[in-house]
């Protein structure tokens, strides 16, 4: 059954993965009204970046339980194919914003949505399709104040680490998360084991680290 939204509802929009290597990029849109934001009061909905995963991963399950939530998960093959298509960051999390919000529109008739801004606030509204363009889509700078975004933040999150959990252990080799030194000896490891080829099968290869490791 379609999930009618209360007037005073609001839908947000968020992404994870976008600063790892590793891994693929999740965006996850959900939609809030005042009395369900109530009940849910005691989960502490806010900033995914400021609470641990073992946290995230209860309060994201309680969330998936209790709102309407769509999951566009875009894994890193796919996510290569994509960036070589589009050649701008921007344009792809334009794209995984839209598709989230279209998924979510099936479901629920939000009509107000909240997305953090991360450029020319042009690509989100040129990526949306029929369902997207009836809403009233508001960018802002550090969206993950209002509610809303804060719980896509969290449904994003947690979706991104399980999925990181999954591609390490199909591969048997530790990847972790972030863009740093760990993930520089993760990429020797894993090409010594499955070569080259192998990584657009777990990595965002146009990272500076795939050069700098690579040549």
């Amino acid at each position: 059954m379609d999930y009618i939204a209360p007037e005073n509802s609001v839908a947000g929009t968020d992404e994870a993965g976008k600063g790892d290597y590793f891994g693929p990029l999740v965006c996850a849109a959900c939609c809030l009204d005042n009395k369900i934001l109530e009940s849910l009061e005691h989960l502490d909905i806010r900033d995914s970046k400021k609470i641990s995963d073992n946290r995230i991963r209860l309060i994201a399950s309680e969330l998936k339980k209790n709102i309407p939530h769509s999951v566009v998960a875009i894994g890193p093959r796919r996510y290569n194919e994509l960036y070589a298509e589009l050649k701008n960051l921007n344009r792809l999390l334009a794209w995984s914003h839209a598709r989230a919000i279209e998924n979510l529109l099936a479901k629920t008739d939000c009509a107000v949505f909240i997305t953090d801004k991360f450029g020319d606030e042009s690509l989100v509204k040129g990526a949306l399709m029929k369902l997207g363009r009836q809403v009233k889509l508001i960018q802002q700078t550090r969206a993950e104040r209002f509610p809303a975004v804060a719980a896509a933040s969290i449904i994003a999150r947690d979706e991104f680490v399980r999925r990181m959990e999954e591609l390490s252990e199909r591969f048997g080799v530790e990847l972790p998360l972030g863009a740093g030194a760990p993930v520089d000896e993760a990429i020797r490891r894993f090409v010594a084991k499955f070569g080259e080829n192998q990584l657009v099968e777990v990595a965002k290869i146009h990272f500076r680290n795939t050069r700098k490791v690579l040549g």
